[in-house]
C-alpha cells in the first residue's frame, strides 16, 4: 500500500468539505448532502478495492484455495 491513496483519500475530504461549505452558505443544503453522500461512495468504493486487494494477498501468502 502506498502513501498516494491516503493523500487522495485526504483530498477528496478537503474537496469534498469545501464543496459543501459553499454550497450551504449559499442556502443550497440539499444539494450539499448529496455532494457529500457522493463523495463518501467514491471513498469507499476506493476501500472497498483495497480490501480486496488485500484479500488476495493474504490467499496468495497462505496459499488457500
Amino acid at each position: 500500500m502506498n502513501i498516494d491513496v491516503i493523500f487522495k483519500i485526504a483530498a477528496i475530504g478537503i474537496i469534498i468539505t469545501v464543496i459543501c461549505q459553499i454550497l450551504k452558505k449559499s442556502d443550497r443544503d440539499d444539494i450539499a448532502t448529496l455532494v457529500s453522500i457522493a463523495g463518501l461512495i467514491i471513498v469507499l468504493t476506493m476501500v472497498i478495492g483495497m480490501i480486496g486487494e488485500l484479500f488476495d494477498s493474504i490467499k496468495s501468502i497462505f496459499s488457500l484455495y
